[in-house]
């Protein structure tokens, strides 16, 4: 075999085995991010799915079916709305009791590792405690007795008290608007069953009719930490229409292209494919190619 013709089966071995770096913006790696779910717009930090927006947030947050959901250790509830202006959230929570349905509630947590904060101007209200329970402990001093006692007033003049077994516009006594003992934010708990309530109700607002819980706003409305907002290579990605995501086990950042291509910078075909998978699944095959060509060429030399 002349020394040209090994030059040359050395640089057809070499093409055969590395032909995917050139060109990694090629590969399809299933991008399944997207910017809406269900009429709620999503932006970053939020995401539709894990793998999008930002890890911290995708956690908690994912589209299910066109429905916006927030998990905590108590459940699923649903994000009702999401305001990028003021930075905030509002859950439903399917158990919690409004004027026109009450019933029995579960408990609601917000973890500590969680990016998100109860708002202050939250209004949570225990209804059908015990007698017993300790929110009435006058040492504990757990229940707001000013305006809270208008807000009981309110809810117990409902026709659906019934469906905790008490009778519209009876005593507030076992009614109570909950003031915890610490600092509302991340980290907290309403453990219903240790607080021997019922139900729970929730209001977030009175859209201007005070004496009309029919049109109060339940639900918890959530603020969220805005030092998640996107830097740089974020930025550049949703300029070239792509989302901004995160991949791998150290969670690193990745544009996540409408076509199904994860690059490291923009989806404008600069940067590198992020799926080490199907990169080294092909070129794993292409090296066996090559060498089984080589050996074939050597041969029949």
């Amino acid at each position: 075999m002349s020394f040209s013709t090994k030059i040359f089966l050395f640089f057809l071995l070499f093409l055969l085995i590395h032909p995917l770096e050139a060109i990694p913006s090629i590969i399809p790696l299933n991008g399944s991010c997207t910017d809406r779910c269900g009429s709620i717009v999503l932006k970053y930090p939020f995401g539709s799915g894990f793998g999008c927006g930002h890890p911290a947030f995708s956690r908690f947050i994912k589209c299910t079916s066109g429905v916006l959901q927030f998990s905590t250790g108590t459940g699923i509830y649903t994000v009702s709305s999401l305001d990028y202006s003021t930075n905030t959230l509002v859950l439903t929570d399917p158990f919690m009791s409004t004027c026109s349905s009450m019933q029995n509630s579960g408990s609601f947590t917000l973890d500590h590792s969680t990016p998100f904060s109860i708002m202050k101007q939250n209004i949570f209200v225990l209804l059908g405690c015990s007698t017993t329970s300790a929110v009435f402990d006058p040492k504990q001093d757990l229940c707001d007795t000013g305006s809270g006692s208008n807000v009981c007033r309110g809810l117990y003049s409902c026709k659906g008290v019934t469906g905790i077994g008490l009778a519209p516009n009876g005593p507030i006594s076992t009614c109570c608007v909950y003031d915890p003992p610490v600092p509302i934010g991340s980290g907290y708990g309403l453990n219903l069953p240790r607080l021997q309530c019922s139900s729970y109700s929730s209001i977030y607002g009175f859209g201007g009719n005070e004496g009309d819980p029919m049109k109060w706003q339940y639900g918890i409305s959530l603020q969220y930490n805005n030092s998640y907002y996107p830097d740089d290579s974020c930025k550049n990605c949703e300029d070239s229409d792509g989302f901004c995501g995160f991949s791998g086990s150290d969670e690193s950042f990745a544009c996540i292209c409408r076509n199904g291509v994860n690059t490291t910078i923009n989806c404008y075909g600069r940067g590198y494919a992020s799926s080490g998978t199907w990169r080294h699944k092909i070129q794993t095959e292409m090296s066996g190619g090559g060498i089984l060509f080589l050996w074939m060429m050597m041969l029949f030399m």
